[in-house]
């Protein structure tokens, strides 16, 4: 049964998964959250559950209002939730705000003519010559920012994927209508929603189009009207950059109520590979000072790349690279697409060992789906220049069912570790 607890998202084990490699569909997940209580976990991160094209496993969104029909059905989910509810455990959903997929209605409208009714829901350009020194972060997937549209005979701003159009945040019709997005799932049960990539939401020429004030003023817009509207319902920021660079968006406890500690998986890359726990202090003194209603988001594995950007030099962050990846064979976007298993070479004493540093530095921790088992990276075919899919395979039932049972097991360290956690 759910208590609202003032400030429940301290301290909360979180596991983050996707519905599919984890379960297959929606009904299957709502018998297997015993598996999730027996671990620890107090709270769900649903990866992108809605309909998509999946160019960029879901993040490349279609309906923010819709389950993806492979998932399920919207009662699916419903059912999910309360069953999720009752035994004590919260969900978060993925609120994907920088762009839509160029297959989203608004987008197939706008893209249409200059005249559409929504057109200025994204950004445009004649030239693709604007927002110069904003960072194109996939590199290894497109050449530049501005991608051509042949229909009007000019460019859309993509910052990620060239199958991902960033919205016009500018636009207050976009506010409207993504607060309508929030206001459809919190109405439906849900606890809370991760800011996707929010550092890059607004763009302005003559800047790097990344942590500008502008984007701080959205960001507490978007918690005023959750907080005017909806009772404990939090925003976690995905904000890769320095410990002090992203303190800023807790605010003054008025903007994000969760934010991504990424420095902390930088320097525990660096601590496994030079084995000095000592070098954890830093940035865990360095980020202690936050408002009473917040906490930071700790993780060692994630859907992501590891990013390594945040060390201090370049030689840590190329000593890194080497060490774990010296094949080049996980690189991307500058960081590495590698399971904590992959990375310490299956070494059960070596992972639970990470593990039990990474759980004991305050905050509120996230568990990706298998690491807890020790799944490993998956192969890819060659011409896969997109690595992060090697994290995303098909969760390991076998290995847990059969770890569940075995005391000496990742699976039974790791739990282990949690609990004295909450003690």
């Amino acid at each position: 049964m759910m208590h609202n607890n003032d400030y429940w998202w301290k301290n909360s084990v979180i596991y983050e998964v996707y519905v599919d490699r984890f379960a297959g569909t929606f009904t299957n997940f709502s018998n297997k959250l015993d598996y999730l209580k027996f671990l620890g976990v107090d709270c769900i991160h649903l990866l992108p559950h809605y309909p998509s094209p999946m160019i960029d496993e879901g993040y490349d969104i279609t309906d923010y209002l819709g389950i993806r029909e492979d998932l399920g059905t919207l009662d699916d989910f419903k059912d999910f939730m309360k069953k999720a509810h009752d035994i004590g455990i919260r969900v978060i959903i993925d609120f994907v705000l920088n762009h839509t997929s160029t297959n989203h209605p608004w987008f197939v409208e706008a893209r249409s003519s200059v005249q559409n009714d929504k057109r200025d829901f994204y950004l445009w350009s004649k030239t693709g010559e604007e927002f110069a020194e904003a960072p194109n972060l996939f590199p290894d997937l497109k050449s530049k920012n501005w991608i051509y549209n042949e229909q009007t005979d000019d460019y859309y701003f993509s910052t990620f994927h060239i199958k991902q159009v960033d919205l016009n945040w500018e636009n207050p019709r976009v506010f409207s209508e993504m607060m309508n997005v929030i206001d459809f799932w919190v109405n439906i049960g849900v606890d809370g929603f991760r800011l996707d990539a929010v550092s890059h939401v607004i763009k302005k020429e003559g800047t790097t189009s990344t942590d500008l004030p502008e984007t701080h003023t959205l960001v507490k817009k978007i918690r005023s009207h959750i907080d005017q509207n909806h009772h404990n319902i939090i925003i976690l920021g995905e904000v890769c950059d320095s410990v002090e660079k992203t303190k800023e968006y807790f605010g003054d406890g008025d903007e994000c109520h969760l934010i991504y500690l990424f420095p902390l998986l930088a320097q525990l890359m660096l601590v496994l590979k030079r084995n000095d726990p000592a070098l954890l202090q830093d940035v865990i003194e360095t980020s202690a000072k936050i408002p009473e209603s917040c906490a930071w988001v700790t993780f060692f594995g994630h859907h992501d790349e590891m990013t390594i950007g945040t060390l201090r030099d370049e030689n840590e962050r190329e000593e890194v690279l080497s060490y774990f990846d010296p094949e080049k064979k996980y690189r991307f976007a500058g960081g590495l697409s590698l399971r904590p298993a992959t990375a310490l070479g299956g070494n059960k004493e070596k992972i639970i060992e990470a593990y039990k540093m990474f759980l004991n530095v305050p905050g509120s921790p996230i568990i990706y789906y298998g690491d807890e088992i020790g799944m490993e990276n998956v192969e890819l075919l060659p011409e896969e220049k997109d690595t992060r899919k090697s994290v995303r395979g098909k969760f390991d039932w076998d290995s847990a069912n059969t770890q569940r049972l075995d005391p000496n097991s990742i699976l039974a360290g790791i739990s282990e570790i949690i609990k004295n956690r909450k003690k």
